[in-house]
């Protein structure tokens, strides 16, 4: 993984998925990461509306999604015990940090995980 790959946050997927232009214009050079909780979380969010979940399928299948291995739940253990973030939030956090890589984020709770490489986005 180098300077070319980011892990995205839900939030930044929600906006990429409800058409941000500048938000995909900005990771479209960029190798893209995301949680297996944030895939869950996606499919959640868009209930059964068939349309919305072809386009979900279509954009889990061009980012790469890592799942919790022995590194991310220590990593989430920690995170818990010391950031009092959600699980969820928990384990995004985790897997950034074991994969050494930057998160993008709207969610300014991030800021309290020690060594996390934050990519603050603020939509306009």
């Amino acid at each position: 993984m180098s300077g070319t790959d980011i892990f995205i946050d839900t939030n930044i997927c929600i906006y990429l998925l409800n058409g941000d232009a500048f938000l995909a214009e900005s990771l479209q050079d960029l190798e893209v990461y995301i949680s297996i909780i944030t895939e869950m979380e996606l499919y959640a969010y868009h209930g059964n509306d068939e349309s919305k979940i072809k386009v979900l399928d279509e954009f889990i299948e061009s980012v790469n999604v890592l799942n919790i291995n022995k590194g991310v739940k220590e990593n989430t253990i920690l995170i818990r015990k010391n950031n009092k973030l959600k699980l969820p939030d928990s384990i995004i956090a985790a897997s950034a940090l074991s994969n050494n890589l930057p998160l993008m984020t709207a969610d300014k709770l991030f800021h309290r995980v020690s060594g996390l490489d934050l990519v603050f986005y603020e939509k306009s």
